[in-house]
């Protein structure tokens, strides 16, 4: 009876994978009536790299590692908050896969990676093939920026870029589908003698092991039609905002966990796509194709499948004028209850866009949509799963939230969650807005949950008092409790505006830090980063 082969020490799997992995070989070979196998084939190790603020850089990193297995590739997927400089020393082929977060920011997954990519005595990189893959979005200035940044600073570290960057927009799928392609067939035309020997059949079991099936049964491009059951108001007679609440009814078909975004595929005005048609004297009946053999009426395409933010200008023909245009990309919303709480239903809480343009009221494509159109017709729907923004498993946590604003939502949802399990950890939320009068969503709930012992709530009204008052500096003035529970355990989260409310919050989170525990700014900046990289310290910002 041959030996049972071993799992080399350099192959790109934890302790716990190759000791599963050795214990099923041994298993395997030890049995007598074991068939003949094939000859050893060599795999391919690879590491996968992705930088995520919402989950979708996850997500695709997972198809890459399924695409690159298919190809003789063995895939550890990483990351960045788990990165050292020994994973990249250490790497025999790099995929990196990240998205840009805020104004050219790492997202914040990738921050403290990137401190240590960009300092002086980061060390030089053997020339490890690879390519990046950058998740980004036109609309902002600084498009794709971190990924053009450690694109270019992995080369100026030695890396070699086998395949070129992709800098993909909104609309990211069939880049990524061309990008993935054309990095794995570069990377394995290099391969060379870097693998390792194991059998075919081992290595489907090694496949199961480092990745997850990610098939979701409706997604972007396979929606759950359903139902908007509740449209109601949440701010009151007075205010300046337009901020309401929706209940959409689901069936067992969609799940999802506190924490994570429903994707919302909206439809445009038809009183806007009228005016649009009449402007270029195009019938409502012309029919164009819209792809795969498929004719829509020019009416109906511009209502269900075309963005008209930019508009194009001297085209010949409803064909040429179509062709120009983007189509229509889902906006994403914290989900705002917990599945616990409301079987059967998934609720958000949106702040309506309208505001005065061109001596007309120009509206929120899809917060429109939802508070004027949505009621009547079949929403196309779907969960954007955020696996890095989840709850404590264990219910003894403190968790601290900080969500002006609609960034209420997802901790609406999370107090709801922990309520429903009969979580014994403390729960401090800071919220704010402009005036408790008008401004004071879920006022009844969370005054409730006051009574009831189970939240302490700081509240920061910015126009209830001459000078204006915001959330960092309630956390301010309650900086020992923070810190005494941030000492305990505590989970830190933060979900709202990211241009000025998340930094702003950042600085006063360091400067708490700071004065509570006396350490000097080196010291604080250091205590932040632990926090962030054991997940304790996460951001749903936008």
């Amino acid at each position: 009876m041959n030996p049972a082969p071993v799992i080399p020490d350099s192959a790109p799997f934890s302790l716990e994978q190759r000791m599963w992995l050795n214990g099923y070989l041994a298993g395997l070979f030890a049995r007598k009536d074991a068939p003949l196998e094939a000859p050893p084939q060599k795999l391919i190790p690879l590491t996968i790299l992705f930088g995520s603020q919402t989950g979708t850089a996850e997500t695709l990193a997972k198809q890459v590692a399924k695409a690159a297995i298919a190809k003789q590739f063995v895939a550890t997927i990483v990351d960045m908050a788990q990165a050292t400089a020994e994973t990249f020393l250490n790497a025999k082929h790099l995929l990196v896969i990240t998205s840009t977060y805020g104004d050219g920011e790492p997202p914040d997954n990738a921050r403290d990676l990137w401190d240590a990519l960009a300092a002086e005595n980061f060390p030089v990189l053997p020339a490890i093939p690879y390519s990046v893959f950058a998740l980004g979005d036109t609309s902002y200035e600084q498009f794709c920026k971190f990924g053009k940044d450690i694109d270019e600073r992995l080369a100026a570290l030695g890396a070699k870029r086998i395949y070129e960057r992709s800098d993909a927009d909104t609309d990211y799928e069939q880049a990524f589908q061309t990008w993935c392609s054309g990095a794995i067939g570069a990377l394995s035309s290099v391969a060379g003698e870097g693998g390792f020997s194991v059998t075919a059949q081992n290595a489907t079991v090694m496949s199961t092991i480092v990745t997850e099936s990610d098939d979701k049964k409706y997604s972007k491009k396979k929606p759950y039609w359903a139902k908007l059951v509740e449209n109601r108001l949440l701010s009151l007679a007075g205010s300046e905002k337009e901020v309401r609440h929706f209940t959409i009814g689901i069936d067992a078909a969609i799940t999802y966990e506190p924490g994570d975004a429903l994707g919302v595929i909206p439809q445009n005005n038809p009183a806007v796509v009228d005016k649009i048609l009449k402007a270029h004297g195009f019938g409502d009946d012309t029919l164009i194709e819209i792809g795969e053999g498929q004719t829509l009426s020019i009416r109906q395409a511009l209502i269900e499948i075309y963005d008209l933010k930019k508009l194009p200008e001297n085209t010949k023909s409803a064909h040429e004028f179509v062709a120009a245009l983007k189509k229509i990309q889902p906006r994403l919303y914290s989900i705002s209850s917990s599945p616990r709480a409301h079987r059967d239903k998934v609720q958000l809480t949106v702040s309506i866009v309208r505001y005065a343009s061109n001596n007309h009221i120009s509206e929120g494509l899809c917060s429109a949509f939802l508070a004027d159109r949505a009621i009547t017709a079949a929403l196309p729907i779907y969960v954007h799963t955020n696996t890095s923004f989840r709850l404590p498993t264990d219910l003894t946590t403190p968790i601290i939230m900080v969500g002006p604003g609609t960034g209420i939502a997802p901790f609406r949802a999370f107090l709801e969650e922990r309520r429903e399990a009969a979580a014994s950890g403390k729960n401090v939320l800071f919220f704010g807005e402009q005036r408790a009068n008008t401004d004071f969503y879920y006022r009844e709930e969370l005054e409730q949950m006051v009574n009831d012992g189970f939240l302490t709530l700081h509240t920061a009204f910015s126009r209830d008092q001459a000078e204006k008052i915001y959330v960092q500096q309630r956390m301010i003035e309650n900086a020992q409790q923070i810190y005494a529970l941030l000492e305990q355990g505590a989970y830190f989260y933060v979900c709202g505006d990211a241009a000025r409310m998340a930094k702003d919050v950042d600085a006063a989170l360091h400067r708490i830090i700071e004065g509570a525990a006396r350490f000097d700014q080196d010291a604080a900046k250091d205590y932040v980063q632990k926090l962030r990289s054991t997940k304790r310290y996460v951001r749903d910002v936008y």
